[in-house]
């Protein structure tokens, strides 16, 4: 099998699924990372059911369950209004053992996944490897590092984030938009749980929304990390500022003491999907193939998601069935990227943030009446617990 070797570039959460798959498939895997060793990335920490029920049979979903924090309801506020809204994911139980979000920093998942995947014969991972060109013939690949060090294998993935360099070798378009507003968050240890909000809440206004949510941080009782849109103009310093970010802090939830800033962290955000995920042998996957505002929790579990995926269907021609299944896979999950990841977190941002005092109203009056309906909540917390999009990816032939 050594002959069918599989570099993949990028050790995130997308790629070392993808190398968790195929190595429990017996396809042997070299990843490929451009930094030193694994890194506590804060960006994503929501696993939605489907990823939980794809991560079991591997014992990561245990291993998760062991690090992170169950979120069982979610919560739609206005910032002067309160509660509008609160999903139970019970609802949910009929069809998965996992009816919750599960808080948990994609840190910890690449670092359970590395912990596993150094167990096996057939796997490798270079750290500092910064990949600077991915050729391709009709009999495989071969990846070279600007260290001058060289890699052959049968296909490679590309795992490598938005910057993607396996992307941008294969002229791959990446087109879409970035919001002039970046976002801010705001890392505290103040309990919002005493004031009444769910460990995952999204909270309108037209003046400046939010959204925040518990995660486990360095242990309990954990931290909370606040998501604030930020002037265009702005310096980044500023923005940063632990002085300002507690100002901030202290106008959405007043306190007659300061809110304890443990971390700012500052993102540019966009919204693109490659125009295909698959040219030959080089494929794509998570960051590489689609990015997204964070607003829902799902740009980590889509990647993932496109890891499964792939891995499934290139192990399977690897063992020798046609390579149309990388056309599937290509057809399948950028279907479902714009369609639903795209379309979903546009229209989040979008509810978040509506100025119309006519519309936002609407706006909260239908979210009223879903969560009073229980097949409308249903069928609301299908589509935002990613089901129905997996099982609309499921119909593309």
């Amino acid at each position: 099998m050594e002959s069918s070797r599989v570099i993949i570039v990028g050790a995130g959460p997308s790629g070392l699924t993808a190398a968790l798959f195929l190595t429990r498939a017996g396809v042997p895997v070299t990843v490929l990372e451009s930094r030193t060793g694994l890194y506590d990335d804060p960006r994503a920490a929501t696993f939605h059911p489907p990823t939980m029920e794809m991560f079991a049979e591997s014992g990561v979903t245990k291993r998760l369950h062991e690090l992170g924090i169950l979120c069982p309801r979610w919560q739609f506020r206005g910032r002067d209004e309160g509660v509008i809204a609160e999903f139970d994911l019970g609802i949910l139980s009929d069809i998965t053992p996992y009816p919750y979000r599960l808080q948990c920093e994609q840190h910890k998942l690449v670092a359970v996944l590395a912990e596993m995947l150094s167990t096996s014969n057939i796997f490798a991972i270079e750290y500092g490897a910064n990949v600077e060109t991915v050729n391709q013939t009709a009999d495989g690949v071969t990846v070279t590092t600007s260290e001058g060090r060289t890699y052959r294998g049968s296909y490679v993935v590309g795992a490598d984030g938005g910057r993607s360099v396996v992307r941008k070798s294969q002229d791959i378009d990446f087109a879409g938009f970035t919001y002039q507003e970046r976002f801010l968050v705001v890392t505290t240890t103040t309990d919002f749980e005493q004031l009444g909000f769910a460990y995952s809440c999204y909270v309108s206004d037209p003046r400046e929304w939010c959204a925040l949510f518990k995660v486990p941080g360095k242990g309990p009782p954990g931290v909370w990390r606040v998501v604030f849109p930020t002037e265009p103009e702005a310096a980044a310093e500023d923005l940063l500022d632990y002085t300002n970010a507690e100002r901030r802090l202290r106008a959405f939830v007043p306190s007659a003491e300061p809110h304890p800033i443990v971390h700012t962290n500052l993102y540019t955000v966009h919204q693109r999907v490659a125009a295909t995920y698959r040219v030959g042998r080089a494929l794509l996957a998570g960051d590489a193939a689609h990015v997204n505002n964070p607003l829902g929790g799902m740009g980590m579990n889509f990647g993932i998601h496109d890891a499964v995926s792939l891995a499934n269907k290139l192990a399977r021609v690897l063992k020798g069935e046609s390579e149309d299944l990388l056309d599937l896979y290509d057809r399948q999950r950028r279907y479902v990227a714009n369609a639903f990841l795209q379309a979903m977190t546009i229209q989040n941002k979008r509810i978040l943030e509506e100025k119309d005092p006519q519309k936002r109203d609407e706006r909260m009056q239908e979210m009223r009446e879903t969560v009073a309906d229980p097949a409308k909540a249903r069928a609301f917390l299908m589509r935002t617990a990613m089901f129905e999009g997996l099982r609309a990816a499921e119909q593309v032939a």
